[in-house]
């Protein structure tokens, strides 16, 4: 633990210099004392600076600058990581590295990847054999060691597929009275189980809420009511009123959709329907019609509790449906926001009757090794992962006859960059002290499944996995003056980030839509769960040489017209270059994580603090 010296120096650094910093969570405490300042003026201009580093508990009393524990964890994680106002400077084989991280390598990996010859990359379809010997050739022509089973490439990950065939109208019964809503357009209906046929006969419609239970923040949803037999009907967030509770606005897992239905399998209801909106979701309901119907996937090894019945709602219907029970949804969902609340029956019933047809299927994760040269430390393992899925082909065509998801930027382009640094590390001078593990994953898209797999049988013990760089999705509007960190202030990586960042004259920036909760929708967070810190980017907004404002917009309609669409295809006319220096952003962060003394740490609190722990301790 760094003596209070360094933290008092740490932040009269970050007090005085103003630079661009992250925001830090809020309750930790740390037995040093505040730095103080000599004038009243520094330390009214040093709150200030603090401020605009997003340090908001700060006040002036009795001539200190008092800061709270925020500032307190930024400091305990700029000395554990080795921050200071020397400028950090790639060394001259990185330098040779990055020179080699090329648009042409990128953009051409990405063509193959995308095209219709892959028909989509769906998880056990022919494109994705093909899509797993592209990738393994390719590392084998980099000279790399295969890290797979039994001596070579993949990691087989077994699954079963599930296509449910819902009826075209369900019916809803209230008061002797019948609702009817459109399969598809107004509600998605798919089997909970494993069986082919689906029968549930007058399952009570309750709502509860956010349907969470969490003891650290004294709430729990539920109220002790007997759901077995019911469908839940749940809101797809967590509380964000209150800063104190849920982090305010950041969504954590529990207002995740897969939390929703692990819960409603956890306490027996019969299933569970999630009330999409754009907002809480962060994309529009086409994306659940693309990505909730034909073949669903899970790991075929899953045998937990399960719902009959797993669902969407619209926004406009859930209104209607509550509506027509004499509720007021917006009420309701008010409520909610309190630790008060419990559940309300609709006093509304719903029966279905369904076939799913049910088959074993098989992906792999493709995985390479570079060794270390560390007689030491080449037993830990730097990751740098990447998923090759998409969604495979439509049941029908849209209105340009295209049936296709080639899921070109999700994530052709993320396994593209991936395959470009591990190019470039290869074919340069460097000697990376811990080994380097590059891992392209499978049916990301169905769940985090091949991570998910990777994590539960892990080729390498978790204690021995350093960190994680997940690649999903890359920049193609330009360069930018901005980073964007998603999960920031978690973990001890997030200085490293920092220091490449600043060298590239750059600004790293908090997560842009905290609300989304993307750290647990993408793959470092199977990792996490197993005590594994990552670092995970999305591309800035502030676009050179563009408007203020511009990049956002371009992204909310790629969101809006393209994400998880027919239409996400390799185009020749992105601009890569952003791409470029994110790619080298992150080979850089990488090459310093394999190389620095210390394996990175969660901060002290950190929800997955104690796996980390427990993992470490166990290859002791």
């Amino acid at each position: 633990m760094p003596n209070c010296e360094a933290f008092q120096d740490i932040l009269v650094q970050v007090a005085r210099i103003r630079q661009p910093i992250l925001f830090w969570p809020r309750s930790f405490n740390m037995p040093c004392k505040p730095p103080a300042f000599s004038d009243r003026e520094s330390i009214t201009s040093a709150k200030r600076n603090l401020l605009s580093f997003g340090i908001t508990k700060v006040s002036i009393r009795q001539g200190r600058l008092e800061i709270m524990a925020t500032a307190y964890l930024f400091a305990f994680c700029l000395v554990t990581s080795g921050f200071s106002q020397t400028t950090w400077e790639p060394t001259a084989p990185q330098s040779q590295a990055m020179e080699l991280v090329g648009e042409e390598v990128i953009r051409s990996h990405i063509r193959f990847l995308a095209d219709d010859l892959l028909e989509g990359r769906g998880p056990g379809s022919r494109g994705d054999e093909l899509t797993q010997l592209y990738i393994s050739t390719e590392f084998e022509s980099l000279g790399l060691k295969p890290a797979g089973l039994d001596g070579g490439w993949l990691q087989p990950v077994p699954l079963r597929g599930i296509t449910s065939i819902p009826p075209k109208q369900i019916e809803l019964v209230g008061a002797g009275e019948t609702m009817t809503l459109k399969s598809h357009d107004e509600v998605i209906l798919v089997s909970g189980r494993k069986d082919s046929h689906v029968s549930l006969k007058g399952a009570e419609l309750v709502f509860v809420g956010f349907g969470i239970q969490a003891p650290e923040f004294e709430w729990d949803d539920f109220k002790d009511l007997d759901v077995r037999g019911k469908i839940l009907v749940v809101m797809n967030n967590d509380p964000e009123d209150d800063p104190e509770l849920f982090a305010g606005k950041k969504r954590l897992y529990y207002g995740r959709w897969d939390y929703k239905y692990a819960m409603a399998a956890k306490l027996g209801a019969a299933g569970a329907l999630i009330i999409h909106t754009d907002d809480s979701a962060g994309y529009p309901f086409q994306v659940i019609q693309t990505g909730w119907t034909g073949e669903e996937f899970e790991l075929a090894q899953d045998e937990g509790s399960r719902t009959n019945l797993k669902g969407w709602l619209t926004d406009k219907a859930a209104h209607s449906v509550f509506q027509w029970a004499g509720l007021d949804l917006d009420k309701l969902r008010a409520t909610a926001s309190q630790r008060e609340f419990k559940p309300v029956p609709l006093g509304v019933k719903l029966s279905v009757e369904f076939d799913a047809v049910v088959r074993e299927q098989k992906s792999a994760n493709v995985l390479a090794k570079l060794e270390g040269s560390d007689p030491v430390l080449k037993d830990q393992h730097v990751i740098f992962m990447a998923h090759h899925d998409h969604l495979g082909l439509a049941a029908g065509r849209d209105a340009s006859g295209d049936n296709i998801y080639n899921g070109a930027i999700d994530n052709a382009s993320g396994t593209a960059t991936m395959l470009a640094i591990a190019r470039a590390i290869a074919n340069s001078k460097i000697s990376p002290k811990r080994s380097i593990l590059f891992a392209a994953v499978a049916a990301e898209e169905q769940g985090l499944l091949g991570s998910k797999h990777f994590a539960t049988y892990p080729t390498i013990p978790p204690g021995k996995l350093a960190a994680v760089v997940n690649i999903d999705g890359i920049n193609f509007l330009g360069r930018t003056h901005d980073v964007n960190l998603v999960g920031n202030g978690k973990n001890t990586l997030d200085a490293l980030v920092q220091n490449v960042t600043t060298w590239q004259g750059r600004t790293l920036v908090p997560e842009l839509n905290p609300e989304r909760g993307y750290y647990y929708r993408s793959d470092q967070f199977s990792l996490a769960k197993i005590g594994v810190p990552g670092v995970y980017l999305h591309g800035g907004v502030n676009i050179v040489g563009k408007p203020s404002g511009w990049g956002k917009e371009q992204l909310d309609a790629w969101i809006d017209k393209v994400y998880h669409q027919p239409s996400d295809e390799f185009d020749p006319n992105w601009n890569l270059s952003g791409a470029i220096e994110d790619a080298r952003l992150l080979m850089l962060v990488g090459l310093l994580i394999a190389d620095q003394p210390d394996l990175p740490q969660w901060l002290p609190g950190d929800e997955f603090e104690a796996a980390r722990k427990a993992a470490i301790s166990a290859v002791e």
